[in-house]
């Protein structure tokens, strides 16, 4: 049932790579081989998915590596990829994982998060399934509380009526600040693995979630708590929809989802690279890429929601490659990334577009913010040309940052009348033109032009 279910949400995302790529094209500025190359992978999952298990077992994915400076949209791809077809999705940087997992996380740790992503996905799904029926269980609860309290002092009122008042209310959001006193199941906290004494990283490799098991055998408590209607209702529904979904079903489309679904960024994987021989921290880095070995070729892990095999997960790892080169890493680990695609560094006609294309742009995020104190944000499009070649100059000239930069250069910008907004006071106007960022960026301008003359 849960490989149906698997295979039915990748039924409903039926795109095409030109499509996959017409969405990517919405938020991410550039970069066309890397799109094209992560919308081939997401495609071959898909018809992977129409074949008979027979051979769907035999197809594992092509994973990626996407070499490039910092900021060009290296994540941002793999994370909007991921959105696209709703798959869970993690990302972990590789320098977070030492070798055999002491004093860092051991990394099998990336697949249990994997898993919780997984879960917290399926149980928002089956939450909306049982909506209705938790609203209405919710609803009746909340009413009694409401008309226990009113009795009190509308004595002469039939219950009847001040029942049914009481509903019309409720239903029209008229007593969301009414207070009440009503019962609520306290929660022991959560204790994931084993407590005590066990190396960072050990944790968790028994995967025994030992709040479930005292929670089933210790009998649940509640007690009363005074709130208002609308937290009450809040709390509420959380605990009714946890009664009404199915644990054991939500664990194994959880963990059917993640195994099929499931795609991890590894961030910094040149900073694990090795040129080999030597010791120490050359011998550690090598030692993180053998024991991230086995999860990329496929291996099983146990969590506390049962055990996942690695072999289906889409893996794209990624990282500058300044002064380590893909070739530097073992060459076993290379075999399981086939494709490489390499990012360009962002030009200025890329960093004006990054300003005005995207549906998410900085400048229209500034806009919608600044509104909010009563300030009309107008973007001129010759001060937007000024700032992407600021910002390309910028990154030229000290470090590459990337898009992250444009990110400096609008706070720089905007800081004066960031600080003097005010809801408080009538709305203002305010053009960005040519010469507002002459007067607002004239250090940064300056600074930027010093550089050129620096040997």
């Amino acid at each position: 049932m849960a490989i149906a279910i698997v295979k039915e949400n990748i039924e409903s995302q039926d795109l095409t790579p030109k499509e996959i790529v017409q969405q990517l094209d919405r938020f991410i500025i550039g970069q066309a081989a890397a799109k094209r190359a992560v919308a081939v992978a997401l495609r071959m999952r898909w018809r992977r998915s129409h074949l008979p298990k027979e051979a769907r077992d035999e197809i594992t994915p092509k994973n990626l590596i996407l070499k490039g400076p910092t900021g060009v949209g290296k994540t941002e791809i793999a994370r909007r990829l991921a959105k696209l077809v709703g798959a869970p999705f993690v990302k972990v940087e590789a320098t977070k994982y030492t070798e055999v997992g002491y004093v860092g996380r051991d990394v099998e740790s990336m697949i249990r998060d994997l898993v919780e992503v997984a879960v917290r996905m399926v149980r928002e799904r089956k939450n909306a399934e049982v909506a209705q029926k938790a609203s209405a269980a919710v609803e009746r609860q909340i009413v009694n509380a409401v008309v226990f309290a009113k009795k009190k002092q509308a004595v002469d009122v039939p219950e009847d009526l001040l029942r049914q008042q009481t509903i019309e209310e409720y239903r029209a959001g008229k007593l969301d600040n009414f207070t009440i006193e009503i019962d609520i199941v306290d929660r022991p906290p959560a204790m994931d693995g084993m407590a005590g004494g066990m190396p960072p990283g050990m944790d968790m490799q028994i995967g025994i979630d030992i709040g479930n098991i005292f929670g089933a055998i210790m009998p649940k408590r509640s007690r009363k708590r005074t709130m208002s209607v609308a937290q009450a209702r809040e709390i509420l529904i959380a605990d009714e929809s946890e009664r009404l979904v199915d644990k054991d079903s939500l664990a194994a489309e959880a963990v059917s989802l993640a195994e099929q679904n499931g795609i991890i960024f590894i961030d910094e994987i040149d900073k694990i690279g090795s040129a080999g021989g030597g010791s120490g921290p050359e011998v550690s880095r090598e030692g993180v890429q053998r024991d991230i070995l086995p999860i990329v070729e496929g291996c099983t892990v146990q969590t506390k929601y049962g055990a996942i095999k690695t072999d289906y997960i889409l893996f794209i790892a990624a990282g500058a490659f300044h002064i380590s080169r893909i070739q530097d890493l073992i060459p076993e680990l290379q075999g399981r990334f086939p494709i490489r695609v390499d990012l360009n560094s962002l030009t200025k006609d890329d960093f004006y577009k990054i300003l005005t294309v995207p549906e998410n742009a900085l400048t229209r995020q500034y806009t919608d913010l600044l509104r909010v104190d009563n300030v009309n944000l107008k973007f001129e499009d010759e001060a937007l040309k000024m700032l992407a070649e600021l910002a390309e100059q910028e990154n030229e000239t000290a470090e590459n940052l990337g898009a992250r930069r444009l990110h400096n250069i609008m706070e720089v910008l905007l800081e004066d009348v960031s600080f003097k907004a005010s809801n408080k006071s009538p709305v203002k106007d305010v053009v960005i033109n040519k010469k507002f960022v002459s007067d607002n960026m004239a250090n940064l301008i300056k600074k930027t032009d010093l550089r050129k003359y620096v040997l």
